[in-house]
Order: C-alpha cells, then structure tokens, then sequence
C-alpha cells in the first residue's frame, strides 16, 4: 500500500508540481517551501541583530516599544510581493508558518528578544476572518512562536469594529484614522507584566501595529512591547528616512 501511494504521489506531483509562492516555478524535488533561487536572493533586512534600526525607528515618538524588526524587504515590482498576495489572500497559510519559524530562528539567534513572553499576532475582525477563512498573522506568530519556544495567545487582542482593508486606504492620514480606537483587550490577566512581541505581515505606515500597541499599553500597566513583521516596504522606509534627513 505504500509503494501504491508513494506511486500516486509522484504522478501528482508530475502533473501538478507545488510551485514557489514568490516566482511560481515548479519547486524542485524535496523543496516544500521557496526555490532555492528565491530563498537565496532573498533581500533580508538583517534586522534581527541591530536594536536601533530603521524598523524601530518608524515607531519613536509614536508608542514606546522594546525592540522591532522584518524579514525581508518587499517594494512594488519585487517577486516577493507576490509572495505577500500568495499568503494573504490565495490560502497559502502554510507559507505564512513556515516563513514565520525562519523568522523565529532569526530572532532567537539574535538574542534581542530573549525575555519576550508572549506572541500575540494583529487580530482580523470575524467578518473578515470569515470570508478569508485564517488570519495569515497568526499563522506567522505561530511559526515565531514555535522557534523562540514562547506561548502564542491569539485571542487577548481583539478587532472590535470591521474596518476597510489597510490595502484600499491610500492617504497616510486616512490609514492612521481607519484604524483608531478598533482595537480592545480581552482577558488582560494573561497579559499583565509580559513581555509582548507583536507580530503582522507587513509593515507599510506603521499605522496598525501603533494602533495595537497603544491599545494594549492603554488597558495593562506594565506591560512591555516588541514588534515583528515578515515583510516591510522598502518605499515606506525610504521615504521616511529621505523625510527626517531634510
């Protein structure tokens, strides 16, 4: 029976071979994730290792956090971004973990985030939960949270109002505002005195993860706040940096 199915999977996978989330070439034999061409050009931040780094400088001034970083830069003609639409809107959840358990390893080895307590991802609201079917940053978190070896607490942080897609809102001024005051604490016994990481897909104004982090500082008080995301806009960093050196 095995040799049967082991012969049927090959077959399969000759006709419908699993394809790179990013460039979408057929993977080659043993490869479940990225080609190796993808993995290997992958634009990393190197991030991890630099406490005081373009990431955590997007949120100075804005909400007091401990430590922050990406992954992988991402701009608009980049494979990559396709990689992002894979994952967050064609089902590809199980990209999501796995880029999310490399990301861990990464901040594990850093050892920047060493007294993190609890992972918690940024909520979708249920309608939106539902008609996706997962919330691709839980999924992220839950990869995170099996490297660093912390506790992933999916459901503390909540999206209390359904809100336009950050994706459809364009001004800066109008990102900021479509996010204000949606976001609530659930249980904040479990949260009081951690240590948090907070974890999103992307990282584009900051809007979202500042909205999060207020949020919570607002309903526990003492709690502290790190950030990661698994991507950030390189356009947003540049143009952030090109407007602070003015």
């Amino acid at each position: 029976m095995d040799v049967i199915t082991r012969y049927a999977a090959e077959i399969f996978h000759l006709f419908f071979p699993e394809r790179c989330p990013a460039c979408g070439k057929a993977l080659p034999e043993g490869v479940s994730f990225l080609c190796p061409a993808c993995q290997w050009e992958m634009p990393l931040t190197g991030y991890c290792t630099e406490h005081d780094n373009p990431v955590a400088r997007k949120f100075w001034g804005l909400v007091p956090i401990e430590e922050a970083s990406s992954l992988f830069f991402f701009s608009s003609h980049s494979p990559y971004r396709n990689l992002i639409h894979n994952f967050k809107y064609r089902g590809q959840w199980r990209v999501c973990e796995k880029m999310g358990i490399w990301f861990g390893k990464e901040l594990r080895e850093s050892g920047l985030y060493d007294t993190v307590d609890l992972i918690v991802p940024v909520p979708l609201h249920p309608r939106r939960l539902l008609l996706r079917g997962y919330n691709q940053s839980e999924y992220i978190a839950r990869g995170i949270a099996a490297s660093l070896g912390k506790h992933l607490e999916p459901h503390c942080l909540i999206r209390k109002r359904y809100n336009r897609s950050q994706t459809k809102t364009h001004s800066r001024k109008d990102r900021w505002e479509n996010v204000s005051g949606i976001f609530s604490v659930r249980h904040p016994e479990r949260l009081e005195g951690k240590h948090i990481l907070l974890v999103d897909d992307v990282l584009t104004t900051g809007s979202t993860l500042t909205a999060c982090a207020e949020t919570l500082l607002k309903h526990l008080s003492s709690c502290r706040i790190s950030i990661a995301t698994l991507a950030v806009s390189l356009y947003e960093l540049s143009r952030e940096q090109g407007t602070k050196s003015r």
